[in-house]
């Protein structure tokens, strides 16, 4: 009777110590993939803080597995909570991505829309400035800084189209940047040369 009491604990204390002591490499082969996806849909780069915390996680979680690997007798349980965790984590900050991505487009198209606007009102400011002998030159140079404009958002919309969406991002900010201050520049222009010719 005490053999068999004996036998039925050390059957019972391998079965618990074995479910412990594995490493659950398909949890962590998992919330892996998990990171990979998140990061094809550029958490990386539109989510960047939040993508490093989701791999600082991950990294708590490999050395957790490397501490309990030294031990005797092994327990995963914290392990595959950290694990559960990490797989949340992940499914939010791709859902997070995603959602930051759509809002640049949309900045990006709001931006080109005014860029466009600022363009075609300094081409039309370009024919009410004053012609004279150094205004012919400066209008030259004016009219080649707006087909530059119109050429970098030709660029855009190509970066758009090979979802680099921060590139296209900086370079129609950049865009627009210039046109306000070629619209800025002519109003001047054509105020004082208006205000002159009244005197």
């Amino acid at each position: 009777m005490k053999k068999k009491l004996l036998f039925v604990l050390a059957v019972g204390t391998t079965v618990l110590f074995s479910s412990c002591g594995k490493v659950p490499q398909v949890e962590i082969d998992g919330a892996n993939a998990a990171i990979e996806v998140a990061k094809s849909v550029g958490a990386n780069v539109y989510v960047a803080e939040d993508f490093a915390a989701l791999q600082d996680s991950m990294r708590s979680v490999n050395e957790n597995v490397e501490v309990q690997n030294e031990k005797f007798f092994k327990n995963f349980d914290q392990v595959k909570a950290q694990l559960v965790v990490v797989n949340t984590m992940a499914v939010d900050i791709k859902a997070k991505a995603e959602a930051r991505k759509e809002e640049i487009k949309l900045e990006i198209v709001s931006l080109q829309a005014e860029v466009d606007s600022l363009v075609l009102q300094n081409k039309e400011l370009t024919t009410q400035a004053p012609k004279g002998k150094e205004g012919v030159a400066a209008l030259e140079a004016i009219k080649g800084d707006i087909s530059l404009i119109e050429a970098s958002l030709v660029d855009v919309a190509g970066l758009v189209a090979q979802d680099q969406l921060m590139a296209a991002l900086d370079k129609v900010k950049a865009a627009k940047e210039k046109a306000v201050a070629i619209n800025t520049e002519l109003n001047e222009v054509i105020a004082k040369y208006a205000k002159n010719k009244r005197k």
